[in-house]
């Protein structure tokens, strides 16, 4: 014959039902007003945030093809109107079109004979630690082939040390100018030496090798047999 239930286990178990119930209702008549709020609040500002990516995503579209134009504009000789799309699309908020603003922009002043203008363009470029390494790298070579006979040799050599390495993409470049800079210094061995180096690098130009063990050997270092071999 089954029990019939414990009549205190019912009861307590009714009694923390309706407990837990009371809560709720208490705490859903005194948060449940700042809950929903929250709640909206997260939803609106998950749906602008979603809104804002496609905003910047379709305006960078649009300064893409703005950049396209530019350069149509260019190809027209209309320097002066491409100035003033070029200095608008500098403020781009995509480094990508920045960058090829900024660089567009230091290239129509060199061909307005604007070299301080291309120079700071150029610097500005180089000190964006917002930009790729890539887009920085180039912007200082730029800066410095302008820059070289403007500034002391040993702020050539400091500059692009990093760039004067074996194995980086700019050593041919950096290279070259920083062992000018090393004549100017009077330090025409180690001049030599930087040119011998370059003159052995396969990933160099074969005119800036060919060009470098010249150079070495009037510095009194012979760098012939780099270039006598074909690069492998």
């Amino acid at each position: 014959m089954a029990q019939p239930p414990d009549i205190s286990e019912t009861f307590l178990r009714e009694v923390d039902e309706n407990l837990r119930r009371d809560r709720a209702r208490d705490f859903a008549k005194k948060y449940g007003s700042w809950v929903i709020s929250a709640v909206v609040l997260f939803i609106a500002a998950s749906g602008g945030f979603i809104y804002w990516q496609q905003v910047k995503q379709q305006r960078s579209e649009h300064q893409v093809e703005q950049l396209a134009e530019v350069f149509k504009t260019i190809g027209t000789g209309d320097t002066a109107k491409a100035s003033k799309q070029l200095d608008d699309l500098s403020q781009s908020g995509s480094k990508g079109v920045r960058a090829t603003a900024l660089f567009t922009r230091a290239a129509v002043a060199i061909q307005q004979n604007d070299v301080k203008l291309a120079i700071a363009r150029y610097r500005e470029l180089a000190g964006d630690s917002g930009l790729p390494k890539p887009y920085r790298d180039a912007a200082l070579i730029r800066q410095t082939a302008l820059e070289f006979d403007q500034i002391q040799p040993q702020e050539v050599v400091a500059r692009l040390q990093p760039l004067a390495q074996p194995g980086n993409s700019w050593f041919g470049t950096a290279g070259e100018m920083t062992a000018m800079a090393l004549i100017k210094q009077g330090k025409k061995n180690d001049a030599g030496h930087l040119f011998a180096a370059i003159a052995k690098d396969p990933s160099v130009p074969p005119s800036l090798r060919s060009r470098s063990v010249q150079i070495a050997g009037t510095l009194g270092v012979d760098a012939s047999a780099a270039i006598a071999a074909p690069a492998q």
